[in-house]
């Protein structure tokens, strides 16, 4: 329950308009520095043939990573949810294992593991052409997004009641057309919302188009920058992909605008019956078999090749790396929930046009792609603060902002279930209010705190573009070593970097599933 009250405490708005401040304010900062082209030169920047060709491959690969995800996610979280077969039980750890392993080092895998010199050669004898381009994108992105769309219709197939397929069938409606004019109709908001986060990290991928060569408008801004040093052109690149996103955020809305999916009576639901596969058994296995061997065996295969066979790099480099990743993740980690906090409780508290426009605003900071992200703070420092250009402050900066929604909305559920009479009662026996929520709400809250921290702390550790453009010179992660040694095709080294930060995030995934559970 939310308690509406007519101002909210000045307290509080001060780390809110902090956020407010530091997601906006570089993006200003990026649309002055692509205002100071002129007409003429931003029409030929605009307009030029390079620039559609880069949209066109934009375009492509999200819809192709889209409809590659919803293949593989689809039929697992049916299988999850409604099919009775042995081995169903790891369905769903299949579905969710692969948000372990980030894009780029997926690509890596493909790389390494194709081609003359690639592991498939060396080891098996199969001559498989290097995986590079459009497929290699496709793929990379394909098998490591594709979970986020499996966690929302799973659940979404859980929430289904099951009274509503078997009317069909008693109507004589074929299992097929139920399963089309029933039961995907009520998927719709679960798969926009796991297309909606497909499509941003696509649109905001860097590292897989980077290593496979593929021109998005997120590897043209790195070019422009890195390497033509045209900082006006990669800015107006940054602010059509910023249209892109803002498009896409729009049109998941607009397509859940004014419908309605949940049952109108009071009813309750009936208990799913799974279904048998029957003929369909070996095909299923089929299925998972390649899903098995695509995301977790060929991985380990070319990782224990390329560590067995290549360059040993020492322990203290990759020691090295890992605790630079946790001396900028683990910062950022704990601000966000210092953040996330008082923006949780104002627009759970204090709801308003001006709590909630806050909030949005710190969901921009996530939807923003993390590469424009990282330009505008370039850009921002260059010209205001530029003591903080390339320095660990502004990269953990960076990292909070950014990822500041993903710890936001564990603490938002978390409030929500506090009630808020706890707070009153102990303001009533004379407590203040600042020790009054900590002796009461917070207790409550604490967890959802720190499951949200958790999370960014895992998104911080993985994440390239940010660190790329932010960190200061020579910073080595493991993220930039799994990225520059591929760059090179140095795949011995990148193997131990790839490695340590698979385990890493599989151990931390664990983590919050088990949370979770309990």
């Amino acid at each position: 329950m939310s308690v509406r009250r007519a101002t909210q405490p000045t307290a509080l708005l001060v780390p809110a308009f902090a956020v407010v401040a530091g997601v906006l304010v570089p993006l200003v900062y990026l649309v002055l520095r692509a205002g100071e082209a002129d007409w003429d030169e931003l029409r030929a920047l605009v307009w030029r043939r390079r620039t559609l060709r880069l949209l066109g491959n934009t375009l492509a690969l999200s819809a192709g990573v889209l409809v590659l995800g919803t293949a593989l996610a689809l039929p697992l979280a049916w299988l999850a949810t409604r099919a009775d077969f042995p081995g169903r039980r790891w369905v769903t750890l299949l579905g969710v294992l692969p948000l372990t392993m980030p894009a780029y080092v997926m690509a890596y895998v493909l790389l390494a593991s194709t081609g003359g010199t690639g592991t498939l050669a060396q080891v098996f004898g199969v001559h498989v052409p290097r995986v590079s381009g459009y497929p290699g994108a496709l793929l990379a992105l394909g098998l490591t997004t594709f979970p986020y769309l499996f966690l929302n219709l799973r659940s979404a197939f859980q929430g289904l009641d099951p009274a509503l397929e078997e009317s069909a069938r008693s109507l004589g409606q074929s299992a097929g057309r139920t399963f089309v004019r029933i039961v995907l109709p009520q998927l719709r908001p679960a798969f926009y919302a796991g297309a909606l986060l497909i499509l941003l990290h696509v649109l905001g991928d860097f590292g897989v188009v980077s290593l496979v060569r593929f021109e998005t408008f997120s590897f043209a801004i790195y070019l422009q920058y890195s390497a033509a040093y045209d900082r006006i052109y990669a800015a107006w690149l940054a602010l059509m992909l910023l249209g892109l996103t803002g498009g896409t955020l729009w049109l998941e809305a607009r397509l859940l605008r004014g419908r309605v999916f949940h049952r109108s009576d009071s009813g309750s639901a009936k208990r799913v019956r799974r279904v048998s596969l029957g003929r369909w058994t070996l095909p299923v296995y089929v299925f998972l078999s390649v899903l098995v061997m695509s995301c977790f065996v060929l991985p380990a295969i070319t990782l224990s090749y390329w560590l067995d066979t290549g360059t040993a790099t020492s322990l203290s480099k990759i020691g090295e790396a890992l605790g630079r990743s946790v001396m900028a993740s683990l910062p950022a980690a704990v601000l966000a929930g210092v953040f996330a906090l008082p923006l949780a409780y104002l627009s759970v508290r204090y709801a308003s046009k001006l709590t909630r426009g806050i909030e949005r605003v710190a969901y921009l900071g996530y939807a923003t792609p993390p590469l424009a992200f990282a330009l505008a703070y370039v850009f921002f420092t260059l010209r205001a603060v530029p003591v903080l250009y390339q320095t660990l402050t502004l990269l953990v900066i960076g990292y909070t902002l950014h990822f500041l929604a993903e710890g936001l909305g564990p603490v938002r559920s978390a409030m929500y279930q506090a009630p808020p009479r706890l707070e009153e009662a102990a303001r009533s026996l004379g407590r203040r209010a600042f020790p009054a929520f900590m002796m009461v709400t917070f207790p409550l809250v604490r967890r959802g705190v720190l499951a949200g921290s958790a999370l960014v702390f895992l998104s911080a550790m993985k994440e390239l573009p940010i660190t790329f453009l932010l960190a200061p010179v020579g910073y080595q992660t493991l993220a930039l070593g799994v990225w520059s040694a591929t760059r090179e095709a140095v795949f011995d080294i990148a193997a131990p970097y790839a490695l340590v930060l698979i385990v890493f995030s599989a151990g931390f995934v664990g983590l919050v599933l088990a949370e979770r559970g309990r």
